[in-house]
């Protein structure tokens, strides 16, 4: 079966792929592992050279690789050209950190030298979403390459045409063309290549499903993998609250992508002083955003990236509704070509529908009125996920609480949740495990080896 890339705005296919064969594909993981062998004796110095490149490529052209990923699945383009400049970004940070976070690590003990280093594993399988084309994988790429491992890609299927271009900028830019390698498959083929002797740990971002399924081939064959899940982050706003920067923000965090992203915010968790003005502001903004044309600068919402996502979205909605919901605005597909879906405010929400126990995956926000802060964190934790958080409040006590107790890979207080190349990321409890990012992300794929001579 052919591999597609199609304009979610007006539903062209705009090209296809054959995926690879089997012979095909066995020679690029022996391609990988030969490579490994040699790329994991380069210096540092050589890593960084390159990976400096990587990210003058994407700053130069990042117009063009913006389109790419707007037209391949939807993304506005103006969140697309910044989805780039941070991809260099990325790249940026660990060239010039590298050398500090993979440092010997010296421990005083009774030996005459005693010491951790830090060497990569090999090989890593790269399970990678269509939301972000561009900064998944470079978040991933950026510290595996500069830890000495070499990488292999498999991209969601309707974003192949990025998929090839990430492989062409790690080229252009000095890598041996078996360092870092696009495989088109389908999802189908993971398994095979997980199971690869020559493959030695993956990393997925995706959906729940998708990462119990690679965690589970992973187990049984005692390899490393990394897991960043789906999200329900709550976004909670108190009564010291600065509202004008909060509802702002909230709108922003909501349906930033499209509304397409794991650590948007979902749930709105209001304090009971404040709620009504916070509705009322919060349902005016997003009644206000531009849906249509992700080309055009002046669009705040574009499509959703496929069909059946849009039709997941509304069924959500409906059935949520039907269950009790109060519909405040949107709610309906907008009629016409593309995957477009009108920006959704959904109130009283029942438990157990599916605007309350699932994930939405586009601009749909969900509203909830608590009566103080123990409510609020009792609801902001009563969901199976823990990706981000946010909260907005002055009061210095109730940030501590916050902090300390909700069940979140990050909490921003005043702020909208955000990676950064420079801090590390990740979930728990189903949002998965392991950290991408900062310090702790380029050591996920290394061998954290301790040394002790007498």
């Amino acid at each position: 079966m052919l591999i597609a890339s199609i304009n979610p705005a007006t539903g062209e296919t705009i090209k296809t792929f054959a995926p690879l064969s089997e012979a095909q594909l066995d020679e690029k993981l022996q391609h990988a592992a030969e490579t490994f062998a040699t790329y994991r004796r380069t210096s540092l110095a050589e890593r960084e050279r390159r990976l400096q490149s990587a990210a003058e490529i994407l700053e130069t052209e990042k117009h063009d690789f913006a389109r790419l990923m707007t037209i391949e699945m939807g993304k506005p383009i103006k969140g697309a050209v910044g989805e780039v400049e941070k991809c260099a970004w990325v790249c940026r940070y660990y060239a010039e950190t590298a050398k500090q976070h993979l440092a010997d690590q010296l421990v005083q003990t009774d030996a005459a030298r005693s010491f951790v280093r830090f060497q990569p594993l090999g090989p890593v399988l790269a399970v990678m979403p269509w939301n972000f084309p561009f900064w998944q994988v470079f978040r991933f790429a950026a510290p595996a390459l500069m830890a000495g491992n070499v990488g292999l890609l498999k991209h969601a299927s309707n974003v192949p045409q990025c998929a090839v271009a990430i492989e062409d900028i790690f080229r252009r830019a000095g890598f041996p063309t078996g360092a870092f390698q696009t495989l088109l498959v389908g999802s189908e083929v993971v398994q095979r290549i997980l199971e690869d002797r020559r493959v030695a740990a993956a990393t997925l971002t995706g959906s729940e499903p998708a990462g119990r399924s690679v965690a589970g081939i992973a187990g049984k064959l005692i390899k490393k993998t990394v897991l960043e899940l789906g999200g329900s982050d709550p976004f909670i706003v108190m009564p010291s609250a600065e509202m004008d920067a909060a509802v702002s923000t909230a709108v922003k965090a909501r349906t930033i992508n499209n509304g397409q992203s794991c650590i948007a915010a979902k749930r709105f968790i209001v304090a009971d002083q404040i709620y009504d003005e916070f509705e009322r502001r919060f349902v005016e903004t997003m009644k206000a955003l531009r849906v249509g044309d992700p080309l055009k600068e002046s669009t705040d919402i574009g499509p959703l990236a496929t069909e059946q996502i849009l039709k997941d979205v509304d069924e959500q909605v409906k059935t949520s509704v039907a269950a009790g919901a109060h519909l405040l605005t949107g709610g309906k597909k907008i009629n016409g070509p593309g995957n477009f879906y009108e920006p959704t405010v959904l109130a009283s929400i029942a438990s157990g529908s599916p605007a309350y126990c699932e994930e939405v995956f586009g601009p749909v926000a969900l509203l909830f009125r608590v009566m103080n802060i123990d409510d609020a964190i009792q609801l902001a934790n009563a969901t199976t996920f823990g990706l981000g958080a946010a909260a907005w409040t002055k009061d210095a006590s109730e940030q501590e609480r916050f902090v300390d107790e909700i069940e979140a890979g990050c909490v921003f207080i005043n702020g909208m949740v955000a990676s950064d190349p420079r801090l590390p990321f990740g979930g728990i409890k189903h949002s998965g495990y392991g950290r991408e990012l900062g310090e702790f992300g380029i050591r996920e794929f290394v061998n954290i080896k301790t040394v002790w001579v007498k």
